[in-house]
Order: C-alpha cells, then structure tokens, then sequence
C-alpha cells in the first residue's frame, strides 16, 4: 500500500499543508498564503485520499495511525526547539491520542464487526468482536509477514484475514493448514482422512431467503421454510456449533490439498458461507490479521440499541 501513488501523494499534500501552517505561526505574515487559508479543506482533501488508498489495496488504519503519530511528533519537536507555545500545544494534543491508538490498535486489539451470517449460529450479524493482534505475530499492514514473533493459526480458531480476491476483512474457521487434505462428503468435513468429531445438538424449523434467476437475467427473491440441523464440531482444542440446512447446498464430494504457505477456512453456517470451498480459496499466511477474542457487543442495525447479552470469549 505504501508504494501507490495516491498514497504518496496523499502524505505529499499533508505535509506540504503541515509545513505552511508551521510557518505561518512562525511568520505571522504568511497567514495570506493559500494554502493556509485552506488548511481544512486541503486536510480533509488528503485524508479521503489516504483512506481510499488504504481501502483499494485492503491496507490498515495503523499505516495511517503511525504516520500520522510521527509527524505529530517531528512537530512536536520541531515546537520545543523554536520554542512556541502554539505549536508545542497543538501538536502534543495530537500526537498522545493518536500514538496510544495506534499502540492499542496494532499490538493488542482491533475492532471488528461481522458483517454477514456465514459464521452463524455462534457469531451473528452485527457482533462487533475484539481481534486479538499478537495471536499471529507483529505487524502494521494487514497484508505482510510478521515483523515481531510468528505464531501460526490453528485448527478451530476463528480467523480474520483479508482474502485474495476482496480487500474486505472477512471471519471464518479454520479447517486446515499447509499440507492438509480436506474431504467433504455430505457435509461431513475430513481432514487427512479423519473426519471432524460431529455431535448432533438439535433440529429447529427456520426460513431463509432465496434468490432465483429467470430466462430474462431478471434476479427475484423468495423465502422459503426449512429445517436446520445443529451440530457440535472438535476441530484441534475447540469445540464450536455448526448449523447445517437439510437439503441445500448438496453438492458432489470434494476434495482439497492445502498449499504450502496457505491454510484452508469454512465458515460455521456451512450452506451459506462464501469461504475455501467457494471463491475465497486458500488463504495466504501473510493475509491473517489476527485471531477473533471477544465479542463485546451487538449492534444489529442503525435503528436499534446495541446490547451486551451476548458478551463473553468466543470459541
């Protein structure tokens, strides 16, 4: 992400802005310059420009975070040294919150909400979870090699990682890692010819709703009833509920190896997941953020109050 050229040009303008401002409290004759009258504007500019970097190339907050708290900084100093008071109290009023978020972001937790319901019946939509960042290692970008430690996912955990094909963070189970071969036949989950423990839970009669697409490409949706079977999976250390739909998602058996370097990932609402065994495919070591800890709230749309009586660590 540090190499695209919005990027650059990004932390360029702010700079450029910073610089005038620094010298127009140095120089009060300076206040008529442009780009001092329109600091705000140009700020804001530059700030769109930067997020949108960071979303196009799947790239972290904690980038912009800790460039944000070092030039913070380098005012702050730059402020002690020419000894004015403005510039001391403005740019330390940034650097203290700015650089305890990007310490707390980065190295301890990051915030996440779930955004759909592939992990159901134990994560719904709306869960917002703590990501516990020192699970898989070090590191300031989501997408790159641990710099710090190299702790590897394993099986049962539930992974936040960036998928190859989408720049959006996404939350599955993981199933497999390098080496592995995995195995469904009728739903019922293999690795290296060892079928996952499955204890049946309950049964209950549910609705779900369908898309159809007709002759003319015209896409309609329709609910229908159907009866969901809950079963109790031991992957690894872990044990954990899946959700099954009688007669949905039948599909032939398959079989997958894991690359070297790639892990294998499903999620817990086995027939609507889009994960390892759809588009998703295998996930790069490189693209795990971190492991999902806690979950620490509910908030299930902008008309409702978000609610704690699902808090707790998540299995």
């Amino acid at each position: 992400m540090i190499t695209d050229p919005i990027f650059i040009l990004s932390i360029i303008g702010m700079l450029i802005v910073l610089i005038f401002w620094i010298k127009s409290e140095i120089d009060e004759g300076s206040e008529d310059n442009f780009v001092v009258k329109n600091t705000s504007i140009l700020s804001t500019s530059f700030g769109l420009m930067m997020l949108y970097s960071i979303f196009i190339n799947a790239g972290d907050l904690s980038i912009v975070l800790l460039v944000a708290s070092v030039i913070s900084l380098i005012v702050l100093i730059v402020g002690i040294v020419i000894a004015n008071k403005t510039i001391v109290s403005s740019s330390r009023g940034y650097f203290i919150p700015i650089f305890l978020i990007f310490v707390l972001r980065t190295f301890m937790y990051e915030p996440y909400q779930i955004p759909s319901g592939s992990m159901m019946p134990g994560l719904k939509v709306g869960d917002f979870l703590l990501v516990d960042k020192n699970s898989y290692g070090y590191k300031i970008n989501r997408i790159a090699v641990p710099a710090i430690t190299k702790n590897d996912p394993n099986y049962g955990d539930v992974v936040v990682f960036v998928p190859q094909h989408n720049p959006v963070p996404y939350v599955k189970r993981l199933i497999g890692k390098p080496g592995d071969k995995i195995r469904l036949i009728n739903k019922q989950v293999y690795v290296n010819g060892k079928p996952i423990i499955k204890t049946f839970y309950k049964t209950e009669e549910g609705i779900i709703t369908k898309r159809y697409r007709d002759l003319s490409g015209k896409i309609t949706s329709r609910e229908k009833d159907v009866v969901i079977d809950f079963f109790y999976e031991e992957h690894g250390n872990i044990k954990y509920l899946t959700r099954n739909i009688r007669d949905e998602n039948i599909q032939y058996p398959s079989e997958w190896e894991v690359p070297p370097g790639h892990y294998f990932v499903m999620g817990d609402n086995r027939d609507n997941s889009n994960d390892s065994t759809k588009d998703v495919g295998f996930v790069p070591r490189e693209n795990f953020f971190g492991q999902a800890s806690y979950l620490f709230m509910t908030w299930e749309c902008w008309t409702c109050l978000p609610h704690f009586s699902r808090v707790g660590k998540i299995n």
